[in-house]
C-alpha cells in the first residue's frame, strides 16, 4: 500500500506479485536448509549402519569359527555370539538402513523443490498456481521421510 500526502491509501499494484515472490523466496530458502539437514542425516544414518552392521557380522562368523574349533571355545565362542546379536538387535531397532534412505528420498524432493522456485523466481510474472504447485512440491518432501516414493500432488491416506 502506498500513502499519499493526503493520508488517503492507495493499493501497490505490485503488492500480491511482490508478497508471492517473497513466499517462494521463503520456500527457496526452506528448501536449502533442509536438504542441507537431510543429507548430513543420511551420512549420520549410513555411518549407524556401518557401525553396527559390521561387527554383528564379524562377530557372528568368529563366533561361529570359534565354536566348531574345541570343545574348550564354547563359552568364548557364546560370548561372542551374544554381541553380534546386541549388534543386530539395535541395528534392526534403529533401522538405519530405513532412515537412511527416507534421508536420500528426502534431500532429492527438498533439491527439486529448490531447483523449481528458483526457476519460478527467474520468471518476470509469478501467480497463485506456482505457489500452489511449489505447496505441493513442499509436501512431497516433508512426507518423504515416511512415504517409500512420495509424488508431489498426492497426501498421504488419512486414518479413517
Amino acid at each position: 500500500m502506498v500513502t499519499p500526502a493526503d493520508g488517503t491509501r492507495v493499493l501497490d499494484p505490485d503488492g500480491p506479485e511482490r508478497r508471492l515472490r517473497a513466499e517462494i523466496e521463503r520456500l527457496r530458502e526452506e528448501a536449502t536448509h533442509q536438504k542441507g539437514l537431510a543429507h548430513r542425516r543420511a551420512e549420520f544414518w549410513t555411518k549407524a549402519h556401518i557401525v553396527l552392521g559390521f561387527p554383528a557380522a564379524l562377530l557372528a562368523g568368529t563366533a561361529g569359527a570359534a565354536g566348531l574349533a574345541t570343545a574348550d571355545a564354547r563359552i568364548p565362542a557364546a560370548l561372542l555370539a551374544l554381541a553380534s546379536a546386541g549388534f543386530a538387535a539395535g541395528a534392526g531397532f534403529l533401522r538405519s538402513d530405513v532412515r537412511c534412505r527416507a534421508n536420500k528420498r528426502a534431500r532429492h524432493a527438498w533439491a527439486a523443490l529448490e531447483g523449481r522456485a528458483t526457476v519460478k523466481l527467474a520468471r518476470e510474472r509469478l501467480s497463485a498456481e506456482d505457489l500452489a504447485e511449489l505447496l505441493d512440491h513442499r509436501q512431497a518432501a516433508l512426507s518423504a521421510y515416511d512415504a517409500e516414493d512420495p509424488q508431489p500432488g498426492s497426501s498421504p491416506a488419512l486414518p479413517g
